[in-house]
């Protein structure tokens, strides 16, 4: 310690601090700062006053923080209410939309088939997961005027049929389904078949038309059609032919049907609880 008194760092903070001291003392005798003076002070404790600076504003905003802590705490609940008022206009906008949306499908196929009598749109609701023919659940049941065979809809064709009919609930049996037989026709040939699902084609989505007569020119491209029987309304489309085959019999041909619609992509049906013909009668 002692040797550093005696060194040339020593002996120029020395002087550093003298020439400090002498401007301080020239500028109080000559009446006040200089402006050379106040930017020589200026550059030497800027470092300083920002510092401090900095510290003042930290402990300004702690106490503001602590005093006006409740304000603040009011202030985020009154924001976040807002915000969920405004999530909550959002969701019934698009509810409402939704909505929209299914009654207008509704009233177009209602005009396209006005014997047709609908229960309210149905929403799926839950998928049979260990299902390999793709069934699922709606949110209609008996109390919406469901019943058991009842067929389900959207506006691209039909999907498949109801069964297992709770009050509130339905399941949907889909056209992969081999329990779910529907009589069908092509639009261009004329031929008719049935078709029947099967859990090879169901996995490509798609279902097998059997029974066709061996001198129908049914072929590839065709598009697929209810005949009309008294649980399937006629002329809902079914899909087009991917590949046309000569039973092993030699007595009937067959054709592979690509689906028009993927059950998985529904979220929205129509249940036709009504219509000429079903049941063999005309309602």
């Amino acid at each position: 310690m002692k040797d550093f008194f005696g060194t040339t760092k020593f002996k120029i903070l020395v002087a550093v601090m003298a020439v400090i001291v002498g401007v301080m003392i020239f500028s109080l005798t000559q009446g006040g700062y200089t402006t050379d003076s106040a930017s020589v002070f200026g550059y030497i404790f800027e470092p300083f006053q920002k510092f401090s600076t900095g510290i003042s504003n930290r402990v300004t905003s702690t106490l503001d923080m602590l005093f006006n802590a409740e304000k603040y705490y009011n202030e985020n609940i009154e924001l976040k209410n807002t915000l969920n008022e405004i999530y909550n206009d959002i969701i019934d906008y698009d509810i409402i939309a939704r909505e929209n949306e299914q009654l207008r499908v509704m009233l177009e196929l209602k005009e396209e088939y006005d014997d047709y009598v609908f229960s309210a749109p149905c929403t799926v609701i839950a998928r049979t997961t260990n299902d390999p023919y793709h069934s699922f659940t709606i949110d209609k049941g008996s109390d919406d005027g469901v019943s058991p065979y009842d067929p389900v809809i959207t506006s691209s064709g039909l999907v498949g049929v109801c069964y297992d009919v709770s009050r509130s609930t339905s399941k949907v049996r889909t056209l992969y389904s081999p329990k779910t037989a529907v009589g069908v026709t092509a639009v261009r040939s004329k031929a008719t078949g049935i078709i029947e699902g099967d859990y090879e084609f169901a996995e490509n989505g798609q279902c097998r038309m059997n029974y066709i007569s061996k001198t129908s020119d049914i072929e590839e491209g065709d598009i697929i059609i209810t005949s009309g029987s008294e649980t399937f309304p006629a002329n809902q489309l079914i899909g087009t032919v991917e590949s046309v085959g000569m039973e092993d019999s030699g007595l009937s041909k067959y054709a592979i049907i690509n689906l028009a619609i993927n059950p998985d992509d529904v979220s929205t049906v129509f249940v036709i609880t009504s219509f000429n013909g079903q049941g063999g009668t005309e309602r």
